[in-house]
């Protein structure tokens, strides 16, 4: 028995097989309108003991309401304990059915299957090689353009770079500031402690000068800025990507590396030494609160900074700066533009930008140790 729907949407048709199961034939656009038309008469073949089969693949649209004519034929005969079972629908108007139906009802996704330890080995080696592919191809292609700016400075759009710099830098002093002046505090009880057993706590200020100076300053900044401005970077970029503008600029022709990142880097490199140096400022200042309550007065404090901090500490100190900046913004904008497709992919970029820039970092923190190791300093 046929039931034509009004010109232009749906006809259902109904069948018996051989086997006593019933078979319902959809063909055409099952809109709204001509859901409202089969509505009843689409429900009144469902229910009873015998299955019901829905040839769906004659089906040229769907849409939310046709997908709930489905759901519906599918709760009524399941509810009267029949079978039910839906055939040849699209993959999209499947997704979208699927979309409507309790959560009960859905099918479980598929195990996935277990893999040995070979093989997880062998795939991560692998991933990580291409990782590394992709890293060294985008370093090469950043030093080129900074090479290119550096030999000609209008090459670069400097008002993006200090709009990036007021952001990253100007609006990560309040952090920077409070981080800073608490680990110096908190460094300097820690080295008063053991310090107090041989009377020697005069040279908190020693400790505290040399170390922050020297290696938590512009290690602390790096990884703040990491997490402040390196995830910011790669959220940017990833939206972006998402959204295909950095298509559209391939599209007209310019580069997203030069267009994008260089002026991302250049307003890094400028904001990270200083405010590595802002780190360490609060840091002795904290310090200086907890060498005036050992009982010491602040002139003395000073003293053994001067006495113990050589320039050769600060100069290594605002080169780690330097160099840690590179990678935070290098690496914030690598995973930015590396973005996949989805809801999830902005999210998985900026988390795998903070977890990147922090073992870049830790990398070279211990590369500099070596080299400064080896050269005596």
């Amino acid at each position: 028995m046929r039931t034509p729907a009004p010109a232009g949407g749906a006809e259902l048709q109904e069948e018996r097989d051989g086997t006593g199961a019933r078979r319902i034939a959809l063909s055409g656009r099952l809109d709204a309108q001509a859901t409202a038309s089969l509505w009843d008469r689409a429900l009144a073949l469902a229910g009873g003991g015998a299955p019901l089969v829905v040839d769906a693949s004659g089906l040229g649209y769907c849409d939310g309401s046709g997908a709930a004519l489905l759901v519906a034929l599918r709760e009524r005969q399941e509810g009267a304990g029949g079978r039910f079972e839906l055939r040849g629908l699209r993959a999209e108007l499947d997704a979208l059915v699927r979309s409507l139906e309790p959560s009960g009802a859905r099918a479980a996704p598929a195990p996935r299957p277990r893999r040995g330890i070979a093989e997880a080995v062998g795939r991560a080696c692998v991933e990580a090689a291409a990782d590394l592919r992709r890293l060294v191809a985008f370093v090469g292609e950043l030093s080129i353009f900074l090479a290119q700016v550096a030999r000609h400075p209008r090459q670069l759009r400097l008002r993006d770079a200090v709009a990036v710099a007021d952001r990253a830098g100007i609006g990560a002093v309040p952090i920077v500031a409070l981080v800073g002046f608490l680990l110096g505090l908190i460094l300097a009880f820690q080295g008063a402690i053991p310090m107090q057993r041989f009377g020697a706590e005069i040279f908190v200020a020693d400790l505290l000068g040399i170390s922050m100076l020297r290696e938590l300053g512009p290690l602390m900044a790096a990884i703040l800025l990491t997490a402040r401005s390196g995830s910011a970077f790669a959220a940017e970029l990833g939206t972006m990507k998402v959204n295909e503008e950095i298509d559209a600029l391939t599209t007209m022709g310019l580069e997203p590396v030069r267009f994008l990142v260089v002026p991302r880097v250049v307003a890094a490199v400028a904001v990270v030494p200083a405010l590595t140096m802002l780190t360490s400022l609060f840091a002795l200042l904290g310090g200086l609160v907890v060498f005036v309550s050992l009982g010491f007065p602040p002139v003395t404090y000073w003293n053994r900074l001067i006495a113990a901090v050589t320039l050769t500490d600060v100069a290594g100190g605002l080169l780690k700066g330097t160099v840690f900046g590179v990678i935070v913004a290098g690496i914030g904008c690598l995973r930015g533009l590396e973005t996949g497709t989805g809801a999830q992919a902005v999210g998985a970029s900026t988390t795998s930008s903070v977890v990147s820039g922090i073992i870049l970092i830790a990398i070279a923190d211990g590369i500099f140790a070596v080299v400064f190791y080896v050269l005596g300093i």
